[in-house]
């Protein structure tokens, strides 16, 4: 979660700012519980954790969903913020402007992929699972989620920087995980991404991830295939690229034609990868981030000389 010193976070830092929600969000990284178990943990009656759990969901760091249980339907509680940052107001002569474009996750321009694979909409499965063809079918511009065990999925992002913009920094966000047969929290994968046909650099992802119900995604998914990926941000800077902020390669924004008119993105999963373990892409709809994939480009305007 990125956020920054203004009153539209203020719900995160008042969530923040009580020993008992802390305690609570220590108790929810290890596994999701429901109120009944949070007020025993935390020796509150439920009335008052009810109250907590408001809290925390309205900053957006939890989230509920209402499952079965032995004495009817019960609030499950799941922590959904892996790290916050916070910006710091800089001089305001020194503010970034930056150009947005969402595409998603199935407006890809050309593919190259081997099963396990598939893709569907937020209403329905495009064609059947395993069958590279279906990534041809006309629906797959509608797609929200899509996998594959390897090969890669390309895009063409417009870029709409003017000559007295001066680049600053891309940052690209987008929700990934493996891709196992069925699922398995423990299946790394070594995801490679490349812009310009530049290899920016490789993230090994941990897993294929359904031990939870994506915050997302539709309640006719099957339950024992992906759920829900992890916000990644990759970011190219003067200095290097970097993954949620740990160095990945030495490429620089000024090495990948930046001032391009269209930029190639490819997501690839390499079959000389030490870890081949595919790729899952969740989009608007899918998972536990209700986003597509994000491209931001900052910059600052160039002063005219007097």
């Amino acid at each position: 979660m990125n956020i920054d010193i203004s009153n539209e976070h203020l719900p995160v830092y008042e969530a923040l700012a009580s020993a008992v929600r802390l305690k609570m969000i220590q108790l929810l990284a290890h596994r999701p519980m429901n109120i009944r178990e949070l007020a025993e943990a935390t020796e509150l009656s439920s009335a008052i954790m009810t109250m907590h759990v408001k809290k925390l969901e309205k900053a957006g760091i939890i989230y509920t969903d209402m499952i079965p249980g032995k004495a009817g339907v019960q609030k499950l509680c799941v922590l959904d913020v892996e790290k916050i940052e916070i910006a710091f107001p800089a001089n305001l002569s020194q503010i970034k402007d930056f150009h947005q474009f969402d595409v998603s996750v199935g407006h890809y321009t050309d593919f190259q992929i081997e099963p396990t694979c598939g893709l569907a909409t937020r209403e329905k499965i495009i064609g059947e699972f395993d069958e590279p063809r279906y990534f041809l079918d006309h629906d797959r511009v509608n797609a929200s989620i899509l996998w594959f065990g390897q090969g890669y999925v390309e895009y063409k992002i417009p870029n709409f920087l003017l000559s007295s913009n001066k680049p600053e920094e891309l940052e690209i966000s987008m929700e990934l995980s493996s891709e196992a047969p069925d699922s398995n929290s423990n299946w790394p994968s070594d995801i490679s991404f490349y812009l310009n046909n530049i290899l920016l650099g490789q993230w090994t992802s941990p897993g294929d991830f359904a031990d939870n119900k994506g915050k997302y995604t539709p309640s006719w998914w099957p339950s024992i295939i992906n759920q829900y990926g992890l916000l990644k941000f990759l970011r190219v800077t003067s200095t290097g690229t970097y993954m949620d902020g740990n160095k990945i390669s030495d490429v620089t924004i000024g090495d990948i034609g930046i001032r391009d008119k269209q930029w190639t993105f490819r997501v690839a999963v390499n079959k000389d990868s030490e870890h081949v373990g595919g790729a899952t892409l969740f989009g608007a709809g899918f998972g536990n981030y209700n986003q597509d994939i994000i491209f931001r480009l900052y910059y600052t305007k160039e002063q005219k000389q007097s």
